[in-house]
């Protein structure tokens, strides 16, 4: 793997300033960008022949590729792969070693294998010639990140680092830096930093920051051996180009990127002084805006993918953000929630404010010209699976079976028959902690109101509940700061359930649009593509003309939505007891949990 490391990048990419607040030379400074890469190869969107662009999206457990044509936004083809590694949460692969508790580590070799089987296939099924394809686009699950050599060689590719987890990529669900999370959180409200305000008030465990700290506090030989911290979302373009660029979403929201600069060194300096240089020496590096070209597709990558070198490559970007073109949701007050293991809210608005336990607030952080804002909620789907995998008797899953359902359209269908609270449950949709709003991965799942008359179908359905309760309590809050959601979007693999998305229009007494897409990122990750390749002058003209949207496909019933009401007070009452600090039995339970770890202890 091989790349320009001195910031000098081809490609019409729309340069971001740049710097730390240490360094405010950079501030200012504009880099000029060149146009040299040879394309003469690559079809373009004006060739007189038809057009087709590339949507990858890099999920939680799987890479997917999607093939669209331009000029509509039709799905042609599409192929996925199973990370052959999957999630690593308990052992690493390389050694069988033990994980410690909340970690959750990946292989990135598992991204490429995505480009050399996914993407070719892709286009096999869409029966298309590979020569029309004139751009591809990627987007990536956030915050994860691969540590790296200056080449771009993951760590634990280097010899006699294959043996050390903290070499490997860190996932988004990776939560074991909530210490460093903390400690960042602590010092900045301390110090009143001007960025802290923009993220809510409190910086996430999951992001670049936390995670780095934790890197350089519990292995710094690896810290120092490493060069660039990497954003998995711009390691893979850096695959398909040879050249590293920054993307603008997840140097905002997951970067503390704030006003042209990173958080200073004195402030890094004050968690730990071997971090003084952390934003300066690893992370900082040329930013491109949102759907704009990071590069020319390399000969390498080329090989790879069956595509022709030298077509367009546009700027990373995170899997939430880049659905909202692909649901037509670019226009300021539109909140898509893209909702699949866990979910992410995305809105766009012409005004910038304070909401409580937002994931952040940037500038062009979706779409150039709006304040992006995002918010979230940590575990989703992964809480529905959680209980099917582990909480359903056999007789539950023999009767699935016998009907020819899975497990989850069997307590669905059981669960959808009875009136709103009829189960008597109500539940914190906590068991990945909490993004948003209360930004704390130390909180638990907790269901209140079992008998011994309950059954598995109910608790089921309190859980579908709990995670509508989360997102009308996020609506709330941005309506609250004076930045309102005024259309619901809902997108990712959970429309697939028509009574969920029934649920979540009752509970937030809202109609439910549902995007016209079940590959939501990598339709928008084509949009994207679209315009770098110069198919559409922009996002938005592009999101009109390959965006797909069913408005109000569901809409709220009076009788439910009161009786949900209802519920909700209670949701809310037992999330401000657990979530802000009336009981802090859950942070003392998982404090409990690592110390029993730490004394590796043995079950008698």
């Amino acid at each position: 793997m091989t790349a320009d490391v001195n910031g000098h990048m081809t490609g019409h990419i729309t340069p971001i300033h740049q710097g730390t607040a240490s360094s405010p030379e950079k501030n200012n400074e504009v880099l000029p960008l060149s146009d040299s890469t040879p394309r003469a190869s690559a079809p373009t969107a004006d060739a007189g022949r038809p057009g087709y662009v590339i949507g990858v999206d890099y999920g939680t457990l799987s890479g997917r590729a999607v093939v669209v044509r331009v000029s509509d936004g039709a799905e042609l083809g599409t192929a996925t792969l199973a990370y052959p590694h999957a999630v690593m949460d308990s052992t690493l692969a390389a050694t069988g070693e033990q994980l410690p508790p909340e970690w959750a580590l990946q292989v990135p070799s598992d991204y490429v294998d995505v480009l050399r089987t996914a993407v070719p296939a892709a286009v096999r099924d869409a029966g298309i010639d590979p020569q029309d394809v004139i751009g591809i686009a990627t987007d990536f699950t956030a915050c994860t990140m691969v540590p790296t050599l200056a080449d771009g060689t993951p760590l634990n590719e280097v010899p006699g680092y294959e043996g050390r987890p903290h070499a490997y990529v860190k996932l988004w669900k990776h939560h074991a830096a909530q210490g460093q999370a903390n400690r960042i959180n602590e010092l900045a409200a301390e110090r009143g930093e001007a960025w802290l305000p923009r993220y809510g008030g409190l910086i996430s465990s999951e992001w670049e920051f936390a995670k780095g700290l934790q890197l350089l506090e519990e292995d710094p030989e690896l810290y120092g051996r490493m060069d660039h911290w990497v954003e998995a979302a711009d390691w893979i373009v850096w695959q398909l180009t040879g050249e590293y660029v920054r993307n603008a979403c997840t140097a905002g929201y997951k970067g503390i990127y704030q006003d042209g600069a990173y958080p200073s060194d004195e402030f890094l300096a004050a968690l730990n002084p071997d971090f003084a240089g952390f934003a300066r020496d690893k992370v900082e590096h040329t930013i491109g805006a949102l759907a704009s070209r990071a590069g020319s597709l390399s000969e390498e990558a080329a090989g790879w993918t069956g595509l022709l070198a030298g077509i367009a490559v546009a700027v990373g970007n995170v899997d939430a953000h880049v659905t909202s073109p692909a649901a037509q949701a670019t226009d300021p007050g539109q909140m898509v929630a893209i909702m699949g293991t866990s979910t992410c809210h995305v809105m766009n608005s012409d005004k910038l404010a304070e909401v409580p336990g937002m994931c952040g607030v940037v500038d062009g952080g979706i779409v150039e010209g709006f304040y992006g804002y995002e918010a979230g909620q940590s575990g989703v789907g992964d809480i529905f699976a959680w209980f099917v995998a582990n909480q359903v008797p056999g007789d539950i899953r023999d009767a699935a079976t016998a009907k020819g359902q899975s497990v989850h359209e069997y307590l669905t269908d059981q669960a959808q028959i009875e009136p709103v609270g009829a189960h008597g449950l109500v539940a914190l949709d906590w068991h990945s902690g909490n993004r948003s709003v209360l930004v704390d991965h130390e909180l638990s799942g907790t269901i209140v109101g079992l008998t011994l008359a309950t059954k598995p179908h109910e608790v089921y359905r309190a859980l579908l509940e709990s995670t509508a309760f989360g997102t009308r309590t996020i609506v709330e809050a941005f309506n609250a700061s004076g930045v309102p959601v005024t259309e619901f979007v809902a997108a990712g693999g959970l429309i697939r359930n028509p009574f969920l998305m029934q649920v979540y229009a009752d509970v937030l007494n809202m109609p439910i649009s549902v995007i016209g897409s079940s590959q939501g990122p990598a339709l928008g990750s084509a949009i994207h593509a679209a315009v770098a390749a110069g198919a559409y002058e922009d996002i938005h003209a592009a999101a009109a003309a390959m965006g797909h949207l069913d408005r109000a496909a569901y809409t709220p019933d009076a009788d439910r939505a009161a009786a949900y009401d209802a519920l909700y007070r209670e949701y809310t009452e037992l999330h401000d007891y657990f979530g802000r600090g009336t009981n802090d039995v859950m942070h003392r339970l998982k404090a409990l949990r690592r110390s029993a770890h730490s004394r590796q202890e043995v079950p008698v």
